[in-house]
């Protein structure tokens, strides 16, 4: 029993008669800071706590010991290292795949997002203006305020929403990436929010945001390192194409849409769709949306323009497929823990807000469930359904969620493959028709199991298709090494230097 103002407390097992004064109450950390007036005054009498946060002003601070001079990140007639702008709010008009393609700011950090959107060209906003271009720092200002990437091939010439900050450096846009990247540069930034329930930031704010001004041949090096690293990234992409374009042309894939006119369960001579069912191909499900019939359609494809169609679970495909049990986490800070990622992080190459599980009190549920291994194929079970990675070598012995399940591939020789078959438009069908849950989205492990698979009369093609996946798995890894190499000099030789 507690004790609460000082009345006594009786403990039932021993009735031993406590006071408030005998009992050592535990008292939640929590992070506090003074502020002067001035401070109010210039940040425009905001008192919102976040504004004036611990990690902020500690971050200022340790800029402030920094050797070298502060320069504002952005600002007009050249006295930032960069400009920056947003596009001004709009109203969506959302159309089908005729239309054009638009990112959303949770998309920023995918390593090769798609679009899931499409607006109309009558949309009354300057489209092309929304586009990013070569070269841009992109900061996330709404919401999850804060995320950033460095535009390269991959995104340029992309739209994104207006909730995207765009980042004109002047120079060396590797080297403002890397400082945003930071802890520091990324606690000075979130420092700036403001709302009451949805967080944001303003170009504006980024003009108060300091930043090192080292030689420019310290920059360059930080610079050219982040370049090498998207550069890496763009090239794992097109390896990734090129294995899905190899699949679809070995087995004379149409467009995924093209199969949605193919069934022949659509009852014709109606105004709208619909098909018959015999009683015994329910099994189980009445649920219209697993006997969908682009499934039918594309299962029948396959059987005629592949060598073989198997299960998942095919002892020639993987060794197992794991879906953790639920469980309450107990979470640590970084050096007594396993970092810990979300179905969320699964598609970035170094997940922003990681979490770290504690190593001793799960360490029998992390050895034999939750630990990932490099070039396990990783598919979302929950909420959001059928997002499908596979395993950098970074990530071996990380840990992610219970909703994550985990194929663990018969050996490096179909990893690759099964990875490019589970992640093209053609198995996304035979993944979410198996989707249930009235409120929040499921699939299982045994559901999984049974997603088909189509082996290649061709031996050596097969082989070519897992290797380009192989090989665009290393070179992330590779991204992300040289990502940290900058991060690295970055703290030691520019924002911790003396």
């Amino acid at each position: 029993m507690e004790a609460r103002g000082g009345n006594p407390v009786v403990s039932p097992s021993r009735q031993v008669v406590h006071t408030l004064d005998d009992i050592a109450l535990p008292k939640p950390p929590f992070k506090w800071t003074s502020i002067s007036l001035r401070e109010v005054l210039e940040e425009d009498h905001r008192i919102r706590a976040g504004v004036y946060g611990v990690e902020g002003k500690q971050a200022r601070a340790e800029l402030a010991n920094c050797k070298w001079p502060l320069l504002n990140l952005c600002g007009d007639s050249g006295v930032g290292m960069a400009s920056s702008y947003h596009r001004p709010r709009f109203k969506r008009i959302f159309v089908g795949r005729t239309g054009i393609p638009i990112f959303q700011p949770a998309q920023l950090n995918e390593l090769y997002p798609k679009p899931t959107k499409h607006i109309s060209s009558l949309t009354k906003t300057d489209i092309d203006a929304l586009r990013v271009r070569k070269g841009q720092v992109l900061l996330t200002c709404s919401g999850t305020v804060g995320n950033v990437t460095y535009v390269r091939d991959t995104l340029d010439n992309l739209v994104f929403s207006h909730d995207v900050i765009r980042i004109e450096p002047r120079e060396y846009g590797g080297y403002i990436y890397a400082y945003l990247k930071s802890q520091i540069g990324s606690a000075i930034v979130k420092a700036n929010r403001y709302g009451a329930v949805i967080d944001h930031i303003e170009p504006e704010h980024l003009d108060s945001v300091p930043i090192p001004d080292p030689p420019n041949s310290l920059k360059r090096i930080i610079h050219d390192l982040i370049e090498n690293s998207f550069h890496l990234r763009d090239q794992a992409n097109v390896l990734l194409d090129e294995a899905q374009d190899m699949i679809q042309e070995t087995l004379r894939l149409p467009d995924v849409q093209e199969f949605h006119t193919k069934s022949s369960k659509f009852n014709k001579g109606t105004s709208f769709q619909n098909f018959s069912l015999p009683l015994q191909d329910l099994d189980n499900r009445l649920d219209g949306s697993y006997h969908v019939t682009v499934v039918e359609a594309i299962e029948s494809h396959l059987r005629d323009n592949a060598h073989d169609l198997v299960r998942v679970d095919d002892e020639r495909i993987s060794k197992s497929v794991i879906l953790p049990g639920r469980f309450a986490r107990v979470y640590v800070d970084e050096d007594h823990g396993v970092i810990f990622l979300g179905g969320k992080q699964i598609t970035e190459l170094n997940p922003n807000g990681k979490k770290y599980l504690s190593a001793s009190y799960h360490s029998e549920r992390i050895e034999t469930q939750l630990t990932l291994r490099k070039n396990m194929a990783i598919i979302t079970c929950s909420g959001t359904i059928g997002k499908v990675n596979i395993v950098p070598k970074h990530w071996d012995g990380w840990t992610a969620s219970q909703h994550v399940i985990r194929v663990v591939p018969q050996n490096e020789d179909v990893a690759g493959y099964l990875y490019a078959w589970l992640s093209s438009a053609y198995a996304q069908p035979l993944i979410a028709r198996y989707i249930y849950g009235s409120t929040v989205d499921e699939i299982d492990a045994k559901q999984v199991s049974s997603i088909l698979l189509p082996l290649l009369h061709s031996e050596d093609e097969q082989r070519a298709i897992n290797q380009r996946v192989l090989e665009a798995n290393d070179k992330r890894t590779e991204a992300y090494r040289l990502e940290q190499r900058a991060l690295t000099i970055l703290n030691e030789k520019v924002i911790h230097a003396r």
